[in-house]
């Protein structure tokens, strides 16, 4: 199937009030300009250089959504023109990206990223560290890095019900720091959970954003 019947098939399974992101890190921009002409418009990388080259050469009115780990290093060069940034898991990270949309007059989306699989590997705030930083408030200080919601990755498996619950739990703890911290605030609305393999899981158990690369561009086409 192409990249639009395969984007076709998905918006079919996706309501209309979630999110798709395609993920488009590891694949050139021909696959990406396919897509974009399909309709699609949200697109998400991990990596500082390859969104880079991609955005400068792609249409501008793209929504670049910075999908993987961030080092503080890295956010002054994004900044300019990444839209979401889906992996804030520290107050230093949060504070530096205020600090660099400050200083361009550019507010950009953060979701807070937690730990929910049960795999080391992965990057994000536990649940408790996640209250503790929130409850802390230094977090508020941040003008220009906007909060909207959280980010997690489930376990890597094939048991439905690991990653359903996982995902449940996510929902839980987004609905009790919404309720706790933000229920003043329309921002604190998305909840970014589900890629190509469980993201019908996702959705059931609340998603508002999931995030598919291998099921719209097949394999990764480099490394």
């Amino acid at each position: 199937m192409t990249i639009a019947e395969n984007l076709s098939v998905i918006r079919q399974n996706i309501p209309y009030n979630v999110k798709l992101v395609a993920v488009s890190k590891f694949h050139a921009q021909e696959a990406i300009q396919g897509a974009y002409d399909a309709g699609q418009q949200i697109f998400g990388e991990s990596r500082m250089q390859e969104i880079a080259s991609k955005q400068s050469i792609l249409p501008s009115d793209i929504e670049w959504h910075f999908i993987g780990h961030l080092q503080t290093n890295k956010v002054k060069a994004i900044v300019p023109y990444i839209h979401t940034i889906h992996s804030v898991d520290s107050l230093k990270l949060l504070e530096e990206i205020d600090k660099q949309a400050k200083l361009i007059n550019r507010p950009i989306n953060c979701l807070l990223e937690i730990h929910i699989a049960k795999e080391d590997t992965k990057y994000g705030f536990s649940y408790e560290k996640c209250r503790r930083f929130l409850m802390d408030g230094q977090w508020k200080k941040c003008i220009f890095a906007n909060i909207i919601g959280l980010m997690g990755i489930a376990t890597d498996t094939d048991d439905d019900q690991i990653i359903r619950n996982e995902f449940r739990e996510l929902k839980r703890f987004f609905d009790e720091l919404k309720s706790d911290f933000f229920s003043q605030t329309d921002l604190f609305k998305e909840l970014s959970m589900g890629m190509s393999h469980d993201y019908k899981i996702a959705i059931e158990e609340g998603s508002t954003m999931v995030r598919i690369g291998s099921a719209i561009f097949g394999n990764r086409q480099y490394k």
